[in-house]
């Protein structure tokens, strides 16, 4: 089966940190662009980091920037997000994506998206 499978949300308390996980299933990511997204209730989907397919560059969102920290294993098939002094408005579904680019992927239509896994920022 072909696809994204995004694990590690949860709840965890404001100022806290959590890592997020992508892993793929019948995809060789090293062709690909990989970016998170998320979802919060009522709010449409907003782009947040993408990493590079080739040179392993960065892109992150100005509401992210400096707390959130993407980065890739291609030989083990997967993408993190590792989430740092964590605020109740970052709850939300997180997604992750792969786009086939060599640019800025949250600008483009990806070829594959997960099933999302979901984030709670809670005291």
């Amino acid at each position: 089966q072909v696809g994204l499978v995004e694990s590690g949300g949860g709840l965890v308390q404001p100022g806290g940190s959590l890592r997020i996980t992508c892993a793929a299933s019948g995809i060789a990511l090293e062709y690909y662009s990989l970016d998170w997204y998320r979802q919060a209730p009522g709010k449409e989907r907003e782009g947040l980091s993408c990493i590079y397919m080739n040179d392993g560059s960065k892109y992150s969102t100005d509401s992210v920037k400096g707390r959130f920290t993407i980065s890739r294993d291609n030989a083990k098939g997967t993408v993190y997000l590792q989430m740092n002094s964590l605020r109740t408005e970052d709850t939300a579904v997180y997604y992750c994506s792969a786009v086939d680019v060599q640019a800025n992927c949250l600008n483009y239509v990806p070829n594959y998206w997960g099933q999302g896994t979901q984030v709670t920022v809670s005291s």
